[in-house]
């Protein structure tokens, strides 16, 4: 049986800023706040470049709903 799980961007409420996070946490299966926190933690420390990976993946991933 093939699931249909895909990545995507969360949209509405559950969005911060580009709903990126949101999505990531549907998609392993983790809260959100989980996923903020080990994103706001990677962007201090600097591990390559958090920020910008964020803003191309808002433009990577699809939105919730899209097809």
């Amino acid at each position: 049986m093939a699931t249909d799980k895909k990545l995507r961007r969360k949209v509405g409420t559950e969005a911060l800023i580009f709903g990126i996070c949101g999505g990531m946490a549907k998609f392993f299966n983790l809260d959100v706040t989980i996923i903020r926190v080990i994103w706001a933690v990677v962007t201090f420390i600097g591990i390559g470049s958090p920020i910008l990976l964020y803003i191309l993946l808002a433009f990577i991933i699809p939105k919730e709903g899209a097809k």
